[in-house]
């Protein structure tokens, strides 16, 4: 049995501006680093083995919070980067549902066709995301370990579609984690299980912008009212 503990990164720049940060190593922002003493908080008492990162700056950093004191080293592994958003990689939300509707449309409505050109389909994202996972996890020296990971939302948000309903075709049925987030998986010889997923009640309500949280395509300007 392997212990998974999956995090997705904390806040940064890209989130504050509401772009897409995609493949674009953005730095944490200042709220970031508040969140990431709360995910220090909650994971000094438990117990880490290996910690795993996607090579981006945000999940690392937020993976270097989280196993702080631990004395763990925290291994880069590119297969759980974020996905690439080709031609709107830095591009605002507003901007990019204004000039490609068709990629709103696929947002919104059916999640796992969403293929911006140039960059990484969604599709690409669940079997890479996956199969970094599965790696990690079907190590001879990880298992009966207990393993945490940083990510990516979209990442995340393919990883848990699979453990949770086994199709991309659930993709839309998946809630967006909040910045720092944790889930966990159990991988065993019957396959995986969620235990929980997408909890980020380690922070407070103050230091989790709504502004930040993805749970639908809200446009820049429809935030800037709320």
């Amino acid at each position: 049995m392997v212990k998974i503990y999956v995090v997705r990164h904390c806040e940064a720049a890209g989130n504050k501006a509401r772009v897409f940060q995609g493949s674009t190593d953005c730095d944490v922002s200042e709220t970031g680093e508040i969140q990431l003493k709360y995910l220090w908080e909650r994971f000094k008492n438990i117990h880490i083995d290996k910690a795993y990162s996607s090579p981006l700056k945000r999940a690392y950093k937020t993976a270097l919070a989280a196993v702080r004191g631990k004395g763990l080293e925290v291994i880069k592994e590119p297969l759980l980067r974020e996905i690439c958003g080709g031609i709107i990689e830095g591009m605002s939300f507003e901007d990019i549902f204004k000039k490609y509707e068709d990629l709103e449309v696929c947002w919104n409505n059916s999640p796992q066709d969403f293929a911006p050109p140039n960059g990484e389909s969604m599709r690409e994202v669940y079997e890479r995301i996956w199969q970094g996972v599965l790696k990690i996890a079907n190590d001879p020296e990880n298992q009966d370990k207990t393993i945490l990971i940083a990510s990516h939302g979209a990442a995340i948000r393919n990883l848990l579609c699979r453990a949770l309903f086994g199709t991309i075709e659930r993709l839309k049925d998946v809630p967006w984690s909040n910045n720092t987030a944790v889930s966990l998986l159990i991988f065993d010889e019957n396959g995986v299980k969620a235990e929980f997923v997408n909890d980020s009640s380690h922070v407070p309500d103050k230091y989790m912008p709504k502004r930040n949280r993805i749970d639908s395509a809200i446009k820049t300007s429809e935030v800037k009212k709320q």
